[in-house]
């Protein structure tokens, strides 16, 4: 049971109780206790069932009570206030949480006034036009939420990346105590790191010959996963499950000849794999999931397949190299490899900085102090501190006098850095808003005092695309900002992208020399995919960052680099990648 999976739970806790209209102080009680769970930097599940719920007390803003009900999520991996919750509430209202701008509160509301409990429910109503007429609501909240339930919809049907790899390595963990498998790799969407899967698909080896008492072990395994709560096939080579959470696992098992062809072959994408198929048919052979085959080869035995046991001779025999699964999409891949420019893609291991996080003096968890050792030990050569600038008052955000006395603690950090020999740098930055009327949140004077300034955008979002676009392109106009942040504002699952032109946005940034952020935060990976490799046409350098709030926020750059690898970004299209002195740091005080 990981942090997350706590967290998850104590926020669906504070959800229902809201819904309920329990005490606030309660309903906060878990919403502090699910940020402290996801802040921690150990494992509370392993604390707790090593040493006692007792344990967790002694961690700030963990009391008896969560520490208890972290103690029974890790020995059972349920929780019987949820499960009692649950019960009490009808089974899609946490759907209609997912709507954007609808709160627990909200939601409340309209199951009090209307009886609503669905999102078809929610849908007829506000088609009804009965919505308007509650209490707190009106027509363009209504028109709001009509066009934000086919979002919530698809957001029920898919699970986030991040979500999905909790699942797979306990998956992994729990099917390597089986002895007969001597491979296993998890394929689709996954593998090639999709932001959102809609199931799960996993191969497994247990070598050559088919053995059914090797077969029925590792399906017997597989079966006996936690959370498995139905079994929906099993045949002779493949098993179907679905979890608690709706997910469904799909497990195939194959000959060890011809796992390479089949890990291909089910890695997808579909475009990318008739692509493949078609340049085989054109050298005379034929490909799927057994092998490559001779196109006139009677069966599909892997012991005759010309190749099929492992990926890059299955490529390798139709003349291709071996893609990345990040880049099996059929945008592009198969000119450049023609053209032999398949460039190697970014690595998590080239990121030298990270540009965007923050600290307690807004609304981090962490000081400066424990921010830079743990970048330090992260083995980054550089950071940019960027708290909140004053407009988002819900985060503390700082004035001129608070930003200028954090800068001057970060010369203090630096000259103590140099002092001691260490080649590590603090940049001083800040994330301005651009306020709801265009503008910086901060004076001009304050913000050329700067290393790195960030603008993003926290307000105003609802706002035609015009006045979101004249926001945003008079930030990439002004001399001392560097960079635009979480560019569309989007959460995956949550909340769609406000209305702006993001192609309009890259060519502003182009034409300025500034760059865009791909946000590493997995509710977040923004840009997506294919707007950093719009961004990389346009020759638009993107900024891998985390947006840490904490120092185990760094862990997500992997989330942006996976992301980064979908687009086709090498090393070189990333700023952050290249030594401090190599940074451009476009209009900053350190030109």
């Amino acid at each position: 049971m990981t942090n997350r999976e706590i967290a998850a739970a104590f926020d669906t806790i504070a959800d229902l109780l809201e819904f309920q209209g329990a005490n606030p102080f309660r309903v906060r009680a878990y919403r502090n206790g699910a940020r402290k769970v996801k802040d921690a930097t150990q494992s509370l599940a392993a604390i707790a069932t090593d040493q006692g719920a007792s344990a967790l007390t002694e961690l700030d803003g963990i009391g008896k009570d969560l520490a208890e009900k972290i103690l029974e999520l890790a020995e059972s991996g349920r929780l019987s206030l949820l499960d009692e919750l649950r019960e009490q509430v009808a089974p899609g209202v946490l759907e209609l949480l997912r709507v954007p701008g609808l709160g627990p509160k909200k939601a409340a509301a309209l199951h009090k006034e209307l009886g609503i409990a669905s999102l078809e429910q929610l849908k007829a109503a506000c088609e009804a036009e009965q919505v308007r007429a509650v209490k707190g609501f009106g027509k363009k909240t209504e028109e709001a939420l009509l066009a934000g339930i086919a979002h919530a919809a698809a957001a029920g049907e898919r699970l986030r990346w991040a979500d999905a790899d909790l699942v797979v390595a306990r998956l992994l963990e729990h099917l390597d105590a089986e002895p007969a498998i001597q491979r296993r790799e998890p394929a689709g969407s996954y593998r090639r790191g999709k932001e959102t899967i809609g199931d799960l698909d996993l191969l497994v080896d247990i070598g050559p010959a088919m053995l059914p008492d090797r077969v029925a072990r590792v399906m017997d395994r597989f079966g006996d996963f936690e959370g498995v709560t139905e079994t929906i096939a099993r045949g002779e080579t493949k098993m179907s499950v679905r979890l608690e959470s709706g997910l469904q696992i799909d497990l195939r098992i194959v000959p060890s000849d011809a796992f390479g062809a089949a890990l291909q072959y089910f890695t997808g994408s579909k475009e990318h794999n008739v692509e493949v198929r078609g340049r085989a048919k054109a050298l005379g052979l034929r490909l799927n999931e057994w092998g490559v085959f001779p196109a006139d080869h009677p069966d599909n035995d892997p012991a005759h397949a010309v190749a099929g046991r492992d990926e890059a001779s299955v490529y390798a025999a139709i003349k291709l190299p071996l893609f990345p699964p990040e880049r099996r999409e059929a945008r592009g891949e198969f000119a450049e490899a023609e053209a032999g420019e398949l460039a190697p893609l970014v690595e998590l291991s080239d990121l030298r900085g990270d540009l965007h996080m923050h600290t307690s003096a807004t609304d981090g968890a962490a000081t400066l102090d424990e921010m830079v050792a743990a970048a330090q030990e992260r083995g980054l050569e550089y950071i940019a501190i960027t708290d909140h600038s004053q407009r988002v008052t819900m985060a503390h955000g700082l004035d001129p006098e608070r930003l200028r006395a954090q800068w001057r603690e970060i010369d203090r950090v630096n000259q103590r850095l140099a002092d001691e020999g260490n080649a590590f740098r603090v940049l001083r930055g800040i994330e301005c808003d651009i306020l709801e009327a265009g503008g910086m949140d901060l004076p001009d004077d304050v913000l050329a005092e700067a290393d790195w300034v960030i603008a993003s955008l926290h307000y105003g979002q609802s706002q035609t695309r015009a006045k979101i676009m004249a926001r945003l392109l008079g930030a990439i106009a002004h001399p001392a900002v560097a960079i635009i942040a979480h560019p569309t504002g989007r959460l995956i699952n949550k909340r769609p992208p406000y209305d702006l032109d993001v192609d309009e946005l890259i060519a502003a940034a182009a034409e300025h020399g500034k760059l865009l952020e791909l946000n590493a935060n997995p509710l977040r990976l923004d840009l997506d995919d294919q707007h950093c490799a719009a961004a990389k046409a346009r020759g638009v350098g993107i900024v891998i960052s985390s947006d840490a709030h904490s120092v185990s926020g760094f862990g997500v750059l992997r989330h942006g680099v996976q992301q980064a690898r979908r687009a086709g970004l090498t090393a070189a299209d990333v700023a952050n990648t290249r030594p401090l002195a190599e940074l451009p740091l476009a209009g900053s005080g350190q030109k």
